[in-house]
């Protein structure tokens, strides 16, 4: 149950959000009341959470909020009921987004069916295909949505009814049952005891206790003088839940007998803080593994890669005559498989007899690593390691040395670099200037290499057969980190200012600092002008084509090169 605290807690979190807004995006009205400053960078924080998407103008580019947009732009759209819309093209789902951000915390505070029924007006738009009332943002994604569902791809279509609201709307309320039937649309409540498990504050200590019959656990040491054992575990599902639970009674709890207060408890999401997806990933579940669970339980341990977790101490000790061992795990953390414990936890939700008709019958492999003082060996154990879904390589770098030390280079500069969805920076009360994800780090890097037309057309390269050149020590000075980005956000600005001559496009910001470390004699405005010219007077092969397209092609960088080159000679 989340208390006024967690309350208190977000309230500050999404003031922070907004500083980022502010100093990222110019806006075109600042918010002068807290309680709006707050509502505004709810909007930010939570979308970050549940789409993964990290960068503050990309998130900001999602809202269609009429409020918001207000402030964003100076635009008054309507927003016919929907706050956000985000289309995952890699997973084929379409997210809808209605957010409502209460000003004063109340206990038992329920989410409004109202607001989920206002919603409609924007969905029965999309099932009719008929978009001519609507402008603006709130079209442009209607619009795109309606190509997506008239396509020959299937999309999940999803509705997050998003709120710092005490209590979660029911999914069993009558109304919501016919969204469903009517539209095959999801609605997912997300109230304050999902976003209180999620707000990215460093954990407690999660400990936990275990018992298990020797022949279902292997000890492995580095060495013969080691003293220091990691294990190999055969564990049910019925104990991974516990163990990861957030009851710390329960965790400790290794006699259990009856497993009905398991199927009450929720995932402690503490101790996915330091998984190589992040700490929270679209808050999706693998209905693969859901499947299993309930249709073969006896083979979940074949179908399932397990779980990899590190923990500080790992204490053993035998008892009744050596038959039985007791593992004690301190300070743990589930490095991979952080999907597949969400999952078993969904499914245990699902209904009170799970835990035992299946989940006590379903057995995964866990690996149990002691870690020491040298964080890159869990950097290591976690980017080594396999999951049940491919890992992206962008994920499994951000666990890398050299990214963790611009992480800590810049964190001295008062830069906030996200190597995973979530970061906010390593504390809550330091001031920022900028947050940059380490993907757009990359793309600048890989302009600054001279192929601006990679930087989009090909980023995902950056983290793969790209990255020694970008990111090894004899290609990367990490002093030079902290100009490079506040050049970035001067060039960000700086179009921002001159938007009702130039379209600003992601694209343009590369070609900018591209241009910038090949005559950083012109000014950023002159620059700017300077690349518009350029994209006006380049037709390739005499066709008519975006600005866009233009610039992903190598004959357009290259006449860029051309142009600088022949003004440094005049």
């Amino acid at each position: 149950m989340a208390n006024i605290n967690d309350f208190k807690i977000l309230n500050l979190k999404c003031r922070k959000y907004y500083k980022l807004l502010e100093d990222t995006v110019e806006l075109e009205e600042k918010a002068e009341s807290e309680v709006q400053k707050s509502r505004l960078g709810f909007y930010i924080f939570m979308l970050e959470s549940l789409c993964g998407v990290k960068e503050i103008e990309d998130l900001a580019s999602l809202i269609t909020d009429t409020d918001f947009n207000k402030y964003l732009n100076g635009t008054t759209d309507e927003d016919f009921g929907i706050d956000a819309v985000y289309i995952d093209d890699d997973e084929k789902q379409i997210n809808l987004f209605n957010f409502k951000y209460r000003e004063k915390f109340k206990a038992n505070n329920h989410q409004s069916l109202n607001e989920t029924i206002l919603s409609t007006k924007y969905v029965n738009a999309i099932i009719n295909e008929d978009t001519t009332e609507m402008n603006g943002k709130p079209k442009k994604f209607a619009d795109e949505v309606i190509e997506k569902l008239n396509s020959n791809d299937v999309w999940k279509f999803n509705l997050y009814v998003v709120s710092n609201e005490s209590v979660e709307i029911s999914t069993d309320e009558f109304n919501i049952k016919q969204l469903k039937q009517l539209y095959d649309l999801e609605l997912i409540p997300i109230g304050l005891p999902f976003i209180a498990d999620i707000l990215s504050i460093r954990p407690e200590p999660i400990k936990a206790s275990l018992i298990l019959e020797p022949e279902a656990l292997m000890s492995y040491t580095e060495h013969s003088l080691s003293s220091s054992k990691s294990y190999i575990a055969r564990l049910t599902s019925s104990e991974v839940v516990r163990i990861t639970c957030n009851d710390q009674v329960l965790r400790n709890k290794y006699n259990i007998e009856d497993l009905g207060p398991i199927a009450s408890v929720n995932l402690d999401f503490g101790s996915l803080f330091d998984n190589v997806r992040g700490f929270v990933v679209k808050s999706k579940y693998n209905q693969n593994i859901e499947k299993s669970l309930k249709e073969a339980p006896s083979k979940f341990f074949m179908y399932n890669n397990g779980i990899t977790i590190v923990a500080k101490t790992i204490k053993t000790t035998p008892f009744n005559a050596n038959k039985k061992l007791k593992l004690e795990i301190d300070d743990f953390q589930i490095l991979n498989g952080g999907q597949t414990v969400r999952s078993i936890h969904n499914f245990n939700s699902k209904d009170a007899l799970n835990i035992s008709e299946y989940l006590s019958k379903s057995e995964i492999l866990v690996r149990i690593f002691v870690t020491d003082s040298d964080d890159n060996s869990v950097n290591k154990i976690a980017e080594y390691t396999n999951s049940q879904n491919t890992i992206s390589a962008t994920d499994l770098k951000s666990l890398s040395s050299e990214q963790i030390a611009i992480e800590q280079f810049l964190e001295e500069h008062d830069i906030i670099y996200a190597r995973k969805t979530g970061d906010t920076g390593r504390s809550d009360n330091k001031i920022y200037k900028y947050k940059i994800s380490m993907e757009r780090f990359g793309q600048l890097l890989l302009a600054l290499k001279g192929f601006p037309e990679k930087s989009s057309n090909q980023k995902q390269h950056i983290f793969g057969k790209y990255y020694t050149d970008l990111f090894d020590s004899q290609s990367f000075d990490v002093s030079e980190a902290p100009t490079i980005i506040e050049t970035y956000f001067n060039v960000i600005s700086e179009y921002s200012n001159l938007k009702a001559k130039y379209i600003p496009l992601e694209q343009k910001f590369f070609y900018i600092m591209h241009i910038n470390k090949f005559n950083s004699g012109m000014s950023i405005n002159e620059q700017i002008t300077f690349l518009e010219d350029a994209i006006k007077e380049f037709t390739p092969m005499g066709k008519t084509t975006t600005d866009a397209r233009k610039m992903i092609q190598v004959g357009f960088r290259e006449t860029i090169d051309k142009k600088l080159t022949s003004l440094m000679s005049d």
